[in-house]
């Protein structure tokens, strides 16, 4: 997929925004259905969140604040084992950085004590039972696609039983595994999500919130549910493969049905919470895939766990932390899943796309700088050893706002090796010997020697400038067909340049799960050019950047200084996008 010039206007992204959904949140304002529309993003702390969860995000909140609502952030946190105090951190900031704020912070574990008492009443509706199946006799009473379930053997033990048992459960009285609480629903239906499905299970896990008052917790589907009816959400937007979930999900709301039984949240108003329980609609939408990337949180945590990446935020990473440091602003990524829209519809986005998208960006909003990162040694000999001087150029050459800055220019210049050749090929507008070129802002020079080490390698040039061709000068306008950048020797700073690139050789490393026909796992695609480093040169108005900030490197890439190692007296770049797309001739 890419993008269409004739639609990828501003008027063209407010357009998509008659989405499906927002077509459903119209109506239910136009007829009453709602007063105000509620939403929330409920990611489980369980990892960081990746490029996958901005469309959500950008759902979510921004469905929200198009139509006067409020978006809560609810960390799902019902599986203690997995989770972590460091993910909740960096799903908070990420959230921030794609520039949303919640109404509320929850969390799941705040109705634990609701989702107690929603249980034991599903218990005396008959709708629950305590079950002993182990989990693999679960799995073999739950029958196949093709095959009903058969019920289990404890399924019509009594009310008295089941909540004697689900009490001592609750009490911590069994070992991990020995029971679960389950739904009372159907073994035969086609859909195997409503076989009567667990509700709880026991873990004595201690959880980051609630220590060890809990040796039971809640399934997902289950918590999730119930969650959004506590909160009064009026739509629960997820993804599609929770479309099967959803006759489940409707059974918990409308079994449980909070919103008639305030005693079910006493827990929660008597400690000041408003009553806001409704009736939640579950909507679901396609999720955000990119080829050359796997967005599977076990699979990532495997890329970090075996030390395959640097970690979580390694810029490689298809994470947001790793995105943002790569230098991938939060407007480039709303735009993209803007642009991309909403849809019923699952499909694989190229890769390129989010590329165009930040090279968009970032052409109107980073400054332009010189940056060397394969130097070569060019000496002007026609100059005074001493010569210095300060050349003006502009900061933006599409916005005169951006304003000005002074470059250093010497005798003794730093140019990219690659923009020299002894031998050139056919069409090379570069330079050679006894050639010329324009160095950009500072006049048209020629090479007249070569100077090589006792290996033969060129180790620096040696040529003349043209005095009467400096900007403003009769010979400016001489016709040259190439123009390079440059540095001053004397002036330009020693830098780190980290050039990343993508993570994986094949577009689609995830394609067969585990391993693909030729018994391969996405392990076998990683990129081994994925990340290079090299020590570079920059002018020294790209040195003095904050961290996080962006520039051009004018013919090179979009470039940003990193956001933990950078200094002005140790510059770091991390390289975002090259100029143009690299990979077409690959493809």
């Amino acid at each position: 997929m890419t993008p269409d010039p004739a639609t990828d206007t501003p008027a063209a992204d407010v357009e998509r925004r008659q989405d499906f959904i927002r077509q459903i949140v119209r109506e239910d304002l136009a007829n009453g259905r709602h007063a105000a529309i509620r939403t929330r993003f409920p990611p489980e702390p369980n990892g960081y969140l990746h490029l996958g969860h901005t469309r959500a995000i950008w759902t979510d909140f921004g469905i929200a604040e198009e139509f006067g609502g409020r978006c809560n952030l609810r960390l799902d946190d019902t599986n203690p084992a997995k989770e972590d105090p460091e993910y909740v951190r960096a799903i908070q900031d990420d959230v921030r950085w794609l520039g949303y704020a919640w109404a509320e912070l929850r969390h799941a574990s705040d109705y634990f004590e609701v989702f107690y008492l929603a249980a034991e009443k599903l218990i005396r509706q008959g709708d629950a039972f305590v079950c002993d199946l182990s989990a693999d006799e679960v799995r073999t009473y739950r029958g196949s696609l093709t095959e009903p379930g058969r019920a289990s053997p404890f399924r019509d033990r009594s009310v008295e039983e089941n909540l004697d048992l689900f009490r001592r459960m609750r009490a911590g009285e069994f070992a991990d595994g020995a029971r679960t609480l389950r739904a009372k629903i159907d073994m035969a239906s086609g859909n195997i999500n409503l076989r009567d499905p667990a509700l709880y299970r026991i873990k004595h896990v201690e959880h980051q919130n609630t220590g060890d008052a809990w040796p039971i917790y809640p399934m997902y589907d289950y918590a999730h549910s119930l969650s959004d009816a506590a909160e009064g959400i009026t739509h629960s937007l997820c993804t599609l493969e929770f479309e099967d979930h959803r006759p489940l999900y409707d059974w918990c709301v409308d079994k449980v049905d909070l919103a008639h039984h305030p005693e079910l949240l006493k827990c929660l108003t008597d400690n000041g919470l408003p009553f806001e329980a409704s009736k939640p609609r579950q909507i679901e939408f396609s999720r955000l895939n990119l080829n050359y990337t796997v967005m599977s949180k076990r699979k990532l945590m495997t890329l970090v766990d075996e030390g395959l990446v640097d970690g979580w935020g390694d810029p490689r990473m298809p994470t947001l932390q790793g995105i943002r440091r790569r230098g991938y602003t939060a407007d480039a990524l709303k735009l993209f899943v803007a642009r991309l829209g909403l849809s019923k519809q699952n499909s694989l986005i190229d890769y390129t796309v989010l590329e165009n998208t930040l090279r968009e960006d970032l052409d109107s909003r980073a400054p332009r700088r010189m940056a060397v990162l394969d130097p070569l040694k060019f000496v002007l000999t026609n100059l005074p050893e001493n010569h210095e001087e300060s050349l003006t150029f502009s900061n933006h050459p599409k916005d005169e706002s951006f304003g000005q800055r002074s470059v250093p220019f010497s005798r003794v210049l730093w140019i990219d090796r690659e923009d020299f050749a002894e031998i050139p090929p056919k069409g090379w507008k570069r330079l050679i010997p006894g050639g010329e070129v324009r160095l950009r802002g500072a006049g048209i020079v020629r090479c007249d020697d070569v100077v090589k080490n006792e290996s033969g390698e060129i180790v620096e040039l040696r040529g003349t400038l043209d005095l009467e061709s400096r900007p403003g000068m009769p010979g400016a306008d001489r016709k040259i067909k190439g123009t390079i950048h440059w540095v001053s020797a004397q002036h330009a700073v020693p830098a780190e340049v980290r050039l990343y690139d993508r993570l994986f050789t094949v577009a689609n490393p995830d394609n067969s799960g585990d391993t693909d026909a030729e018994g391969k796992t996405y392990r076998d695609y990683l990129n081994p050019e994925s990340r290079r480093s090299v020590r570079g040169y920059v002018e020294p108005a790209a040195a003095s950047a904050g961290p996080e900030q962006s520039f051009q490197f004018e013919r090179i890439g979009y470039f940003v200084a990193d956001r933990f190692d950078h200094r002005a007296d140790a510059p770091v770049f991390n390289r975002s996008v090259t100029l143009r797309d690299t990979w077409a001739a690959n493809v």
